[in-house]
């Protein structure tokens, strides 16, 4: 079984709402919750690889404006 909200899924059964429905909209809730933390280690991981390719490009610049 995928990772759960177990207090949705409590509040669900409680509604009365079927076992199988209960399980698969407490899934998609916290599958749902997941993806912002995904996106925010690419968008930290892009912004490193920006930060280093403008740091290269400044050095690269500036050793053939120096020479």
């Amino acid at each position: 079984m995928a990772l759960m909200m177990g207090s949705l899924y409590d509040a669900l059964k409680a509604a009365n709402v079927p076992e199988e429905k209960a399980a698969r909209a407490a899934e998609e809730v916290a599958s749902y919750e997941n993806r912002p933390a995904s996106l925010e280690n690419k968008v930290d991981r892009l912004t490193w690889m920006v930060s280093a390719n403008i740091g290269l490009t400044v050095l690269v610049l500036g050793g053939l404006l120096w020479r």
